[in-house]
């Protein structure tokens, strides 16, 4: 090993951070940052100690990582004073720092959630027959995060090549760990998981890289993951506006004297170094430092346009409308079962997650033997949600396709910070190099009885979420064809599937739907009735005897919504009947009417939205009904609408 090579990784971290703070102090950041002064020892010797090949998932204190895995320092003050060179393309700034030509999958600014991603990256490598392993680093306060178990727990039983790397610098912002945590050991809580663990001392590089090196052999040899404690300080505060007001100076004083780099030359002095060249090194990495800013402040105001920027919310589409195949009556449910046998079939990379989705076949049945055929891609999970999600989305960025099966549509409450925080942002916050192509299954909607935190239909939490898609198919034929374009779509999917619809038949073949186009059906010239899922069935149900004067359009994609087609029919007809299943605040119905809204033939008294009450659904099926819109209530408006 290069102990000069070593030292230098050190110097990059610490006179990176050093300059951040200068310009701070000239005011020529915008927002906050994160520091790692005094815990260069972690990064650096995990740097030296993993393979090139390794991946690492680091916290937003993430400079560190960066610099010592070899990112250009160009590039990340770039990232941070936000101009188009920067690593992310200056949209990332300084907590998410992606640099996949170093492996680095970026950072999460959400304390321990990147766990989750680095256990969907282990996963990848496993799948990908990689040998290689993913390396979660998180700190100590996010060792109370729920995340951290559920990950731990699914990498012990599905034994990941995955690291858990633990920057223990005793504070979580501002709460001392000894306060908020219940053991002065947190590495040993991984024993609970059959998982090996060690606690050292963070502070000394050459035993990070001993740990380090022994815990990836481990990794790789015994086929399990690891855990390690890091002890260490930061000698700054928690972000840019932190006056450290929560520690004593004595307290400070005495860590300092255990400065990682202080330490590192000490020992470098002791083992023949001489204080010239030791000198010499630092003035090497300091001028190349103080070139690296310098190049990067005169691009500081080279920054993405608008249009630039909205070109990396979602990646490209690569679904496009395909026809055909042979004919056959099926359910709703065997619909959705036969496309994602067809999806594994022709994907390699395919796979799916979820509870309960093997011998048992899914909660509603929709996987049914699918384990039999695709045993190694059917993967059944714990019940944690947020864990196999977040899972999913950091395989998705690796360059799988997961599709994940959320058991009911409620419990995506739980899985909502993997869709929103990552999955959404993953292509945008790394300036285009990231993309997360999954899916995620999961039931809506009531008529089945199945009580108030089982009938829900939460799509509208996820409307207005940039770099999400959601689908929502109202009969078999829909179900299948859009789900074939979610696959080929390249974008994190939402497919939401009603309950009371599983049991509907219809023609189904093999065609594919591409998102984002609204599926229109008549051909009347008096009405235009627009919904989706059950109610855009029930709408055509109720107002067949009426078909002739109406045009139906189902949205299919409930976001982004299908904007020119809802216009150009609503501008023709000049009459609109809106049907859905939800409260209207916030809702899907609630978008189409304000769109709507806006053309130059509306006015007042010539749409309609029709919603269920603003309650939970109870669970008798007479009190469902009543919340819910009903076929005779449906039958009233369009007649109102048409003068009947």
């Amino acid at each position: 090993m290069d102990h000069l090579s070593l030292f230098s990784r050190m110097l990059r971290t610490r006179f990176f951070e050093e300059a951040l703070i200068r310009l701070s102090e000239e005011d020529l950041i915008y927002g906050t940052y994160h520091l790692s002064i005094g815990q260069e020892g972690i990064s650096a010797g995990a740097a030296a100690a993993l393979d090139s090949s390794d991946w690492i998932v680091p916290t937003h204190r993430c400079h560190g990582y960066n610099a010592a895995r070899g990112s250009d320092l160009r590039r990340m003050f770039s990232e941070i004073l936000g101009s188009r060179d920067g690593l992310c393309r200056g949209l990332g700034g300084s907590m998410h720092m992606t640099d996949i030509s170093t492996c680095n999958l970026g950072s999460s600014a959400v304390v321990g959630s990147g766990i989750g991603l680095a256990g969907g990256v282990a996963a990848a490598l496993r799948m990908m027959g990689r040998k290689s392993i993913a390396v979660a680093v998180f700190g100590d306060g996010a060792s109370s995060r729920g995340i951290l178990y559920e990950v731990m727990n699914a990498a012990s039983i599905w034994h990941l090549p995955l690291l858990f790397l633990l920057e223990n610098n005793h504070y979580g912002m501002s709460a001392s760990a000894d306060r908020m945590i219940s053991t002065d050991a947190i590495y040993r809580r991984a024993e609970g998981f059959s998982i090996p663990s060690e606690c050292i001392d963070g502070n000394d590089v050459l035993s990070v890289i001993d740990a380090i090196t022994r815990a990836r052999n481990h990794i790789l040899s015994e086929h399990t993951p690891y855990f390690i404690e890091a002890e260490t300080y930061r000698q700054c505060g928690h972000s840019r506006s932190d006056h450290l007001v929560y520690r004593t100076r004595e307290e400070e004083n005495e860590w300092r004297k255990r400065d990682p780099i202080a330490l590192f030359r000490s020992s470098l002095t002791l083992s023949g170094f001489s204080e010239s060249e030791l000198s010499a090194e630092e003035a090497r990495v300091r001028k190349e430092m103080d070139e690296s800013l310098a190049a990067a402040l005169a691009l500081k105001d080279d920054t993405l346009s608008k249009g630039e920027m909205l070109s990396l919310v979602y990646a490209p589409s690569h679904s496009s409308a395909k026809k055909g195949g042979e004919k056959s009556v099926m359910t709703y449910r065997e619909a959705i079962r036969r496309a994602l046998g067809d999806i594994l079939s022709s994907d390699s990379k395919a796979f799916l997650m979820g509870e309960d989705i093997g011998k048992y076949g899914g909660c509603f049945g929709v996987t049914g033997d699918l384990f039999k055929r695709f045993p190694d891609r059917v993967i059944e999970t714990p019940v944690s949600e947020e864990g196999f999600t977040s899972m999913a989305a950091g395989a998705a960025m690796m360059g799988m396709h997961p599709i994940v099966e959320i058991m009911y549509g409620d419990f995506s409450t739980l899985a909502s910070d993997a869709l929103v925080n990552h999955a959404a942002k993953a292509r945008f916050m790394s300036g285009g190099q990231l993309s997360c192509p999954m899916i995620l299954r999961t039931p809506i909607g009531g008529l089945t009885g199945h009580g108030p935190q089982h009938t829900q239909s939460l799509e509208t939490m996820f409307l207005g979420i940039p770099g999400l898609k959601a689908v929502a198919p109202s009969d078999p034929y829909s179900a299948a064809a859009l789900l074939r374009g979610a696959a080929e779509d390249g974008n994190p999917v939402l497919f939401f599937e009603h309950k009371a619809l599983y049991g509907e038949s219809g023609i189904v073949d093999s065609s594919v739907l591409p998102l984002g186009k609204a599926i229109v059906s008549g051909s009347g010239d008096d009405l235009l009735v627009i919904g989706y899922s059950r109610a855009a069935s029930a709408a055509r149900t109720s107002l067949s005897g009426l078909a002739d004067r109406i045009t139906f359009i189902d949205l299919a994609t409930i976001f982004p919504l299908d904007e020119e087609t809802i216009r150009a029919e609503y501008s023709r007809i000049g009459k609109a009947l809106i049907v859905e299943d939800t409260p209207s605040a916030g809702s899907v119905g609630e978008c189409v009417l304000a769109l709507l809204s806006q053309c130059p033939c509306y006015h007042p008294g010539s749409v309609r939205l029709l919603s269920a009450l603003p309650m939970p659904l109870p669970c008798p099926r007479k009190l469902e009904e009543e919340v819910l819109v009903s076929d005779a209530a449906i039958r009233e408006a369009a007649a109102a609408l048409l003068g009947l």
